[in-house]
């Protein structure tokens, strides 16, 4: 976790009593496996939050929005109504998007956002996550693993669906098209009910890193969804209010795990 993050946490835990933690852009579908036509319509939440916190945070149009499928793009953007959203810990509601997409054809969907820049107060810099989720339909496993093209993009390794509690995801991380070497990965479980709580605040966000190729490697202890984050710093700095200012660029994917039943 970069050194500022700790810093925050330790400041407000001594002087306000809250706490920082990581930022998650979020694509979370109604069902992650069609297995019939009564499944096909699927309803696409976009937002921007804390997600084991349950805090979201207004999210302003994105710049693209779009789906992934047999080697093509198709811009969904349009489809994108504006909602309200809110977490379990939020004091009111706050900006979110949804959209609505019908499927016809077996095969695997990359559903993918690129969002407004963000400027976070409490990190002093722009934020901007490029965040994936994969959809599959009727069981032809085909796409979960093609590049986008996403300027930061995590291309998963392991197929990021029909995961059991305890299986182990691998993942490689790119910026602009490279493999990033040795870059932290942010993991957070989705806790929308917040029904699962954390022993320690350490807890909260898991840190993993990843090796020379930019490949990371995670066991899921819990069923739910998962999200991973790779932050990388812009080379280009932007202005807000006249001043000069990082620009962090996550690379986020989201995968759904499930107990195995008896």
């Amino acid at each position: 976790m970069k050194i500022f993050k700790i810093l925050c946490i330790m400041f407000l835990a001594e002087f306000s009593g809250g706490t920082c933690f990581a930022h998650f852009g979020m694509i979370i579908p109604s069902v992650d496996l069609v297995e019939s036509r009564g499944e096909s319509d699927l309803t696409l939440k976009v937002m921007f939050a804390h997600p084991f916190e349950g805090e979201t945070m207004d999210m302003e149009k994105p710049l693209e929005f779009g789906v992934y499928f047999d080697g093509r793009k198709q811009n969904l953007t349009s489809s994108l109504e504006s909602i309200e959203v809110k977490g379990y810990n939020d004091q009111h509601p706050h900006k979110g998007w949804q959209s609505h997409f019908s499927i016809h054809r077996p095969g695997d969907y990359v559903f993918y956002v690129k969002p407004s820049l963000y400027f976070e107060p409490a990190e002093d810099l722009f934020i901007v996550h490029y965040t994936k989720v994969v959809v599959n339909a009727f069981g032809k496993e085909e796409g979960w693993q093609d590049e986008l093209g996403l300027k930061a993009e995590i291309i998963p390794l392991t197929r990021p669906y029909g995961l059991y509690t305890g299986n182990v995801f691998q993942g490689q991380v790119k910026f602009k098209g490279k493999p990033v070497p040795f870059c932290e990965v942010e993991v957070e479980y989705y806790n929308k009910d917040g029904k699962i709580s954390a022993p320690k605040s350490a807890f909260i966000t898991q840190v993993i890193r990843c090796d020379e190729d930019g490949i990371f490697t995670y066991a899921f202890p819990h069923s739910g969804w998962w999200g991973f984050s790779a932050l990388n710093e812009d080379e280009n700095k932007l202005k807000y209010k006249g001043e000069d200012k990082s620009v962090e660029v996550g690379a986020v994917l989201w995968v759904k795990v499930y107990d195995m039943a008896e």
